[in-house]
This record gives structure tokens, sequence and C-alpha cells, in this order.
């Protein structure tokens, strides 16, 4: 610690001579420890965390605003080298994903969010927190990061192989901003070890494997989950359109991606087509194209009746989750019907419509809402509060 070695320094100096002044200098040398100690929480409590995520958050911002910002331009060089790691991630999908982080790291936010969590101003053991990343859209991990440090706690965490650079990018300027918390997170490429906890998300397959290594260890396992759209028949043309971006945005491969829409019966589907054409250059991309292709082609061998608008297929289907490039729909008879039936099942992450997630909002959640309706945070202070270490 930096206060500890100068201190050491200046009494080895002081008092190197005599055996009482040696006694002298183990005494002052262990006050200077307990003082830096001091020094070192001070800067680390609630109130210095959510000032250093406000601050990336403003830096962020700033450097994503053409090449202005002390970030700029190795952010711009970051973002256009993504799609060359992963061909999903576009530039303009990278910086959606990092627009929407910088939006909500604002210190009113921050504070918010945390207020609801008054364990966080106690001194708590810090727990060890095993994190693996998801890799389907960019950053996708960013909460589980944002929501272990501003927790005081210590992370490893093990990005996606299709997702290695972004968080890391982040962590860096959060450390430049606070170099304390260098201490506080470690990215490995490695096997995942050291931790107390385990937070792992991806899909259902690599789900057993969580299951199988990491059920042993308190921990939350995620698997793939869908998002889905009530249309009532009262939207006007702005939620309409609205509603496109959350089929559209990064291909459709997020969870909070709007993968089925239910309409009332009678409810002309093809009238909605028109409010999407935006998006029509999706199809220019080659991996949602193959994906479109295919699916198509899987269709009409099977005989399947669908739509088609060029750029996306539309299938009657009672089924919530639906391949890339394709939109499930379902007639229902009434909203309490269709209500029940969704909260029913456990593989829907959220919900827009009318008193739901407003239209066009899936992908910009607030920090209180939680993959899989899990509270991370809460989670977390039990664990702290267990003194798992």
């Amino acid at each position: 610690m930096f206060y500890h070695s100068k201190a050491t320094i200046y009494c080895k100096r002081k008092y190197r001579k005599s055996k009482k002044n040696r006694i002298q200098f183990t005494i002052l040398e262990f006050k200077f420890s307990i003082f830096a100690i001091v020094i070192f929480t001070a800067k680390m409590n609630l109130e210095k965390r959510i000032e250093s995520f406000s601050v990336l958050g403003k830096t962020l911002s700033d450097s994503l605003d053409g090449n202005n910002g002390q970030y700029g331009l190795s952010l711009r060089k970051l973002i256009e080298r993504q799609e060359g790691i992963n061909k999903w991630f576009t530039p303009s999908n990278v910086r959606l994903a990092l627009e929407a982080i910088a939006s909500i790291l604002t210190e009113e936010n921050l504070s918010l969010w945390t207020s609801r969590y008054p364990m966080l101003k106690e001194d708590v053991s810090p727990v060890r927190v095993g994190l693996i990343f998801a890799g389907n859209i960019p950053a996708v991990g960013f909460h589980d990061y944002l929501t272990v440090l501003i927790s005081g706690n210590k992370l490893i965490a093990k990005p996606s192989s299709k997702d290695p650079d972004l968080i890391p990018f982040l962590h860096q300027i959060l450390c430049d901003i606070n170099p304390d918390f260098n201490e506080s997170a470690k990215f490995i490429t490695g096997v995942l070890n050291n931790f107390d906890v385990v937070i792992a998300t991806g899909s259902n397959n690599s789900s057993r494997y969580f299951d199988y290594y990491f059920g042993k260890y308190p921990n939350i396992i995620r698997k793939n989950r869908n998002s889905v759209a009530i249309i009532e028949g009262s939207e006007n043309d702005n939620e309409l359109k609205a509603l496109g971006r959350d089929i559209f945005s990064y291909f459709g491969l997020g969870c909070r991606n709007v993968s089925k829409v239910y309409l009332p019966d009678g409810y002309e589907i093809t009238s909605l087509f028109e409010y999407w054409n935006e998006y029509s250059d999706c199809i220019n991309h080659h991996g949602y194209a193959n994906n479109y292709d295919y699916n198509k082609a899987i269709y009409l061998i099977n005989k399947q009746d669908f739509l088609d608008t060029g750029y996306l297929l539309l299938k009657e289907d009672n089924k919530t989750a639906s391949p890339v490039s394709v939109v499930n729909y379902e007639y229902y008879h009434s909203l309490h019907d269709v209500r029940k039936v969704i909260s029913s099942d456990n593989n829907v992450q959220c919900v827009v419509g009318k008193n739901h997630v407003p239209f066009g909002q899936s992908q910009l959640p607030d920090l209180w809402d939680y993959a899989d309706g899990v509270d991370t945070l809460d989670f977390l202070l039990k664990k702290n509060l267990a003194g798992i270490l």
C-alpha cells in the first residue's frame, strides 16, 4: 500500500540506529499501517464508489461523442475492432451497448439504486465473486461487474471469448479514475478458481456445466431467456415503431429482445410491417441473412405457414423463443388470459407493452431491473453478512 511503504521508508531512515529506536520504529510503523488502512477504507466507502462509477459514466459518454474525451480515439478503435472478434458486434451495436451503460451510470441513478440496501453503508466482509460473462450482446455482463464492485466485493471475472475486451476496457478507465479499484478486480482467461460465490450466465447447454462445476458453491446460474410484447390495439405510431427497437436491436440476440408478439383477435399483423421498415438493413448482415435464408427454407420445405417482410419472418407459434430473423406471434382472447400465460412462463425475461416495459425500452433496463428477476445485490449482501472467507 502506498501510505504504508512511504511510512516504512521514513521510519527506517529515522529510527534505524539503536535498539530503542528500532522499537520506536516498530510502533510508529504500526501506527502508520493503521492510518493507511483507515485512509484506504475511507476512499472505498459507498459514496466514493458511487462517485467513481458516475465519473465513469460521464467519461464514457464524452468519449463516445466523436473523438472527444480522454479515451475517444482508443474507444473508437476498440469499437471498430469488435466485429473482427464477433461478427454480431457491429460498430453500431457496440456503440448502442456502451451508450446504454453510460446512460445509467449517473450519480442520481446509482444513489437511488443503492439507497434500497442500507447494509451497503456498513463494514462487511468482502467476498470473492467469480463471474462468467455471456457473449451474446456487447458488454452484457456489465451489470454483474457493477454490482460486485459497488457492493465493495472482490471480482474474479472470466469474459467470454466472443467479448473479451469491452468490460476490461471500462474497468481500466475506472481504475484511472480511482486507482483503488486495481485491487478489486481481476480478469482471467483460464480456469476460474479462488472464489467464494459464482455468478455465471450462458446458454441452456452451458448452464448444465455450470451446475456441475459450481453447484457446491453459493451461486446464481442463468440460462436462455426471451422477451415478449403485448399489443392491445390502442398503440400509437410511435409505440409501434419503438417495438421495432425491441425486436431488431443486437439482431435480436439479447434475452431482453422481443422474440414473440401477442395480438388481440382480429388484429392485422401485416399492418406492423410499415413501422419496422427502417430496420430492413439488417438483411445486409451476412450472419443475419444466413439465418433468414435457412429458416425460410425450413418453413418452405416443411410447408409451414409464415409471413415474409423480406428481412423478417413471422410465424404463428405458441413458443416464446424464436430463431434469429424470426418473430413468433399468437392471438389472444383477453388480456387477463395472456398475462396469466406469460406469468407462468419461466423463460420470459421481460414483457413489453402498456403497463409493462415501455415500447422501445427493453434493452434499456434500470439498475434495479435484475436478470431473471434475481436480486444480485441482495444475494451478495447476504453472503457478506454470512462472513464467507
